[in-house]
């Protein structure tokens, strides 16, 4: 099998002239070199129109087209007006949210402000049911923005009832507040029965850290209902006599239903009184309720209808499952919606409509209040949903967080529909697909650093229809027009260094239609003579393969076939969509069969481009080869964090841990070094997502160094890429600590200072040394803090300064029996260690200190079994701390501050 492309200069005149005009094979004494291609091949005869699937119903359109938005997130009708009021978040991480008002008319030019607020997230609004006359409006917010304990607050202000009905500054009422500081859940509604529906999540940014899903002594993870129309002392709403846990021991009577991860948004169905919740799942579902009085939904147990956390505890009620459900190879972030009764789609009426965030997907689903009669996908869009509202009509408005407000439309009707191509020789990109040879018109290209597709070889082309031209960006994607394609075809290696035993697998395809772009996969047959399109769901394969490394004879590779839903999760709008078309990528030397040149000098010469490049080639930035060993560690390795992982971890991006992985981001903006995981630390004492100088606590390693869950890249890879580990370890290592060795502390050392805990210590330094430090990754304080170890509420009334500093400082002296580990010996000869996560009559589950990863050990094989008797706690955590740090954070644990909860008011 060839290993390159190929153009077939026998047997076809044309491509044969093609050939002897297009390369030039020796070049005259003191002649300009020959560029790699000498003209520009129109591309005349393409296939991809269209789409594979059947034509989806409707699509949308921009509204309000003459108002330049700024990451609007919401919006809301001004009852009694003809005035929409539009929730625009904040572009930078420390700005607050701006509410502005605009006229419900598309062709509308003026937007009015009503409230800045400087420093808090609002995520809703809503308008009460008397607000015409009492001029009540509630604001759903989270903040301070820049903080890192942050709470959610629901506040009432007044509108003026004459114009020009503006709020009144000083009428602010907090209704009820709690801390959160990841799912903040997000939204508020009237229900039909006047009371008052108000989302929450769990509060944490991982898999439920505050194991608050299941339980009802605080406000996270449900739906509250309350009464605003009521006050009872001091408190500004009432609980209503028939919520389902007045009566439960422990619980806040608040909540109406629990169980839910991140119950972004929310909708009251205005005939039927039905209340809809969309939440964001975790893994591997998204999903979305009709919510029910005193319902669970499942939540860290369950994901969606599918086991979660099974070993921990339950709430009172039984698990329900979700009304929808969809896997992550549909949707990525679900968007709960609204039940809509406009004029205008009236096939539509009655339908709960949402979306996903990450595909732009909208669907429909249409429910009698026991079962769901109609399902079905509406529109494929490439919107970021942030929510789904109606105007004044009733007609359907979707919200882009990229910046605009949409609506709904009928799809046109095709005259005609053209066959979508479902063969790859059925494309017209190929003069023989069996020999990999193709048209003249399809264009080849390299770029300097590839992403990891699972150890494959990859060969890339593009072809732009027509003479249409390109506009050319040095460091983001390039602009294509419609009908432009983009190919990539992948070649696996049996034996690893052995050409002869190459096979291709996959052709993956990016087509621009209407101005979007979406993936295609095909499948390369056993025969290797052509390929097959993939659904749209994607498809799972494994191939025999062969040593030497980590393929040994006989082992299997899986290979993942992108859904086009996950095509479209790296080929983000926040990517630029095209992600190795740039010109930082192109700017090198291609073999074009047999003549070397760059490809910016080649491209620009056939005139590809609309205008002139601003420089020549060897004056334009290049990436360079993140393998490359001769150039600077730093900069191979940021390359690599720029090509494979800063399509999500990029501004409005999908990945949700605040990072920016772009090249041009400098070092402290990266939001990497010396911070804290916001999910998963794998059970890594004092984890950082980088810690400088050590690797072995950086999280970034571990994630990178595994497959299954917490693994990244988290999509279609299932092979680790062992290269680019070593290189991200190498790059930790050698860059400097911030936290330096200070001293072996030992009891002596501080104990004449114990004394003085009660006064003159800095609570705010110890706050800080114990989240810097790592205690809060284990240790709850304070209301916030992982579960690993034990909870240090209310320490400082259990032990007294001399054994809180002895437990610090020699952990291993007194381990509690529940927090404590076990050694155990198997028949075969090993030894293993770890905290006793559950066990039964057949095997003991233990978590090895300083790992994620469960360990499954089968009783039958336990040749011993005993209590460890060292600590999960690292010996010398303090070392790296100053004797003040060390007594800071001592009177901070020491302190008589009331501790806070989270979730509570």
């Amino acid at each position: 099998m060839r290993s390159s492309y190929t153009r077939d200069v026998a047997g076809c005149a044309l491509v044969a002239l093609t050939f002897l005009v297009g390369f030039s094979l020796t070049t005259p004494a003191g002649a300009e070199s020959p560029f790699g291609l000498s003209k520009r091949v129109p591309w005349n005869s393409t296939r991809l129109v269209g789409s594979p699937e059947p034509p989806l119903p409707y699509t949308v359109e921009k509204t309000f087209t003459k108002l330049t938005w700024k990451k609007p997130i919401y919006l809301a009708e001004e009852p009694g007006t003809d005035l929409l009021w539009v929730i625009q978040e904040g572009i930078a991480a420390e700005q607050g949210s701006r509410i502005v008002r605009i006229k419900d008319d598309p062709a509308t030019e003026a937007s009015e402000l009503v409230l800045d607020i400087p420093k808090n997230l609002v995520y809703s609004v809503c308008f009460h049911p008397d607000y015409i006359s009492n001029g009540y409006v509630y604001l759903f917010s989270n903040g301070p923005r820049s903080a890192s304990e942050r709470m959610n607050q629901i506040t009432r202000y007044t509108v003026e009832r004459q114009s020009p009905h503006k709020i009144i500054p000083k009428s602010e009422v907090l209704i009820i507040e709690w801390q959160s500081s990841g799912h903040d859940g997000g939204d508020m509604t009237f229900g039909l029965d006047g009371m008052f529906y108000i989302t929450t999540g769990d509060g944490s940014s991982d898999s439920d850290t505050y194991v608050s899903g299941q339980t009802l002594n605080d406000l996270l993870g449900s739906v509250l209902r309350i009464d605003v129309n009521k006050r009872i002392g001091n408190q500004a709403y009432a609980v209503p006599s028939d919520n389902p846990f007045l009566k439960t021991p422990g619980a806040r009577p608040e909540i109406w239903a629990y169980g839910l991860r991140n119950p972004w948004r929310m909708g009251c169905d205005a005939k039927t009184g039905h209340i809809w919740v969309g939440t964001n799942g975790q893994d591997q579902w998204e999903t979305a309720h009709l919510i029910g009085r005193g319902e669970n939904y499942g939540w860290s147990v369950y994901e969606g209808s599918h086991p979660f956390y099974l070993e921990r505890k339950r709430g009172p009620t039984p698990h329900v499952p979700p009304t929808i459900e969809h896997s992550h190879a549909e949707f990525r972030s679900l968007t709960g919606g609204v039940v809509y009764y406009g004029d205008k789609l009236p096939d539509l009426n009655g339908a709960y409509i949402y979306g996903d965030y990450a595909s732009g997907r909208i669907w429909g689903m249409k429910h009698d209040g026991q079962r769901v009669l109609w399902h079905r996908e509406l529109a494929d869009t490439s919107l970021l949903i942030a929510s789904f509202r109606v105007d004044h009509h009733g007609e359907l408005l979707i919200v882009d967080h990229g910046g605009g407000i949409n609506r709904l439309v009928p799809a046109p009707k095709d005259a005609a529909r053209t066959p979508f191509p479902t063969l790859l020789s059925q494309t017209g990109l190929f003069i023989s697909t069996a020999n990999h040879t193709i048209d003249p018109a399809v264009i080849p290209y390299s770029v300097n650093a590839t992403g990891w597709t699972d150890g494959a070889r990859a060969e890339r082309f593009m072809v732009v229809p027509g003479e249409l031209k390109v506009g050319f960006d040095q460091g983001r994607g390039w602009e294509f027009p419609d009908h432009t394609a983009l190919m990539q075809s992948l070649t696996l290696e049996r034996e690893p260094g052995n050409a002869a035993t190459r096979f291709r697998v996959e052709t993956r395809i990016m087509l621009r239609e209407q101005g979007e772009w979406t993936g295609y996969s095909y499948r390369w047959n056993d025969q290797q003579t052509d390929a097959t399109l993939v659904n749209r769901n994607g498809e799972e394969a494994d191939f025999a393969m062969a040593g030497p490394g980590p393929q040994q004879p006989g082992a299997r590779l899986k290979w993942r076939f992108p859904s086009r839903s996950e095509c479209m999760a790296c080929h983000s709008r926040a990517a630029g969509f095209v992600l190795g078309v740039t010109g930082s990528q192109l700017n090198r030397e291609h073999d074009y069969n047999g003549v070397r040149d760059n490809q910016l000098r080649t491209l620009e010469h056939i005139g590809l481009f609309t205008k002139a490049l601003p420089k020549a080639p060897k004056d334009l930035d290049t990436l360079i080869d993140p393998q490359d060993s001769s150039q600077d560690l730093e900069r191979r390795a940021r390359t690599y964090l720029q090509v494979n992982c800063s399509v999500c971890h990029i501004e409005a991006g999908g990945g949700n841990a605040k990072m920016v992985l772009t090249l041009a981001a400098p070092r402290e903006k990266m939001g990497l070094l010396d911070a804290r995981p916001q999910h998963d630390t794998f059970g890594i004492s004092n984890a950082m997502l980088v810690a400088p100088g050590d690797p072995e606590r950086s999280a970034l390693v571990r994630r990178l160094s595994v497959r299954g869950r917490g693994q990244m890249p988290p999509l279609v890879t299932n092979r680790v890429d062992d290269q680019a580990v070593t290189l991200l370890r190498d790059w930790i290592a050698q860059l400097k600590p911030q936290q330096t060795f200070v001293k072996a502390w030992e009891m002596s050392d501080l104990l004449p200072e114990l004394d003085q805990l009660k006064s003159g210590r800095s609570l705010e330094t110890g706050r800080k040394v114990f989240r810097e430090t790592g205690c809060i990754e284990c240790h709850r304080f304070e209301g916030d803090g992982g579960s690993v170890g034990p909870d240090l509420t209310g320490i400082g009334h259990r032990l007294n300064s001399q054994d809180l500093l002895e437990s610090i400082l020699l952990p291993s002296k007194v381990i509690a029996d529940e927090y404590a580990g076990v050694l155990i010996e198997t028949a075969d000869g090993a030894v293993v260690t770890g905290r006793v996560e559950r066990e039964d009559d057949q095997v003991v589950v233990l978590r090895p200190p300083g790992s994620g990863d469960l360990l499954s050990v089968e009783k039958a094989n336990i040749l011993q079994r005993r209590r460890s008797e060292l600590s999960n706690m690292p010996l010398g955590i303090v070392n790296v701390l100053r004797k003040e740090q060390v007594l800071d954070l001592l009177g901070y644990l020491q302190s008589e501050q009331e501790p806070k909860k989270s979730g509570t008011q």
